[in-house]
């Protein structure tokens, strides 16, 4: 079982930067497909982004594509989320997921219930 951490959410202005962090506690994140989901008040938890377990292989949901980037530090067991040029439809609880794998080679899964490792979240405020 890994312990997910995140750290790094905060306030930010429209079109600011904030970068959010997932650190594992105990265990090496490098057999884990890594994922940042958020949830704003009122609705659901939606997928972000994801990467695969070298880092090779990154997805994006639309609304993100060219402003977040996923990266990882398996050396440091850290995955971070780069958000640049926020918006207020930003503003969420950012939670990142852990889903163990063999090898690099499998789809990120943008689905929830794929996951099996959450950590507590992060909130990230996006004034305008």
């Amino acid at each position: 079982q890994v312990q997910l951490i995140e750290s790094g959410g905060g306030l930010a202005q429209a079109g600011g930067s904030l970068r959010v962090s997932c650190a594992a506690s105990d265990r090496t994140l490098s057999w884990y497909i890594v994922a940042w989901f958020r949830q704003a008040p009122g609705k659901e938890r939606e997928f972000v982004s994801g990467i695969s377990l070298t880092g090779r292989k990154t997805s994006y949901a639309d609304f993100v594509k060219g402003r977040f980037t996923i990266s990882r530090d398996n050396a440091k067991n850290t995955v971070f989320l780069e958000m640049n040029s926020l918006k207020p439809e930003d503003t969420a609880v950012y939670s990142c997921a852990a889903r163990q794998e063999l090898g690099d080679y499998t789809p990120i899964p943008r689905v929830s219930d794929d996951y099996s490792y959450w950590g507590q979240g992060t909130e990230v405020t996006v004034s305008s």
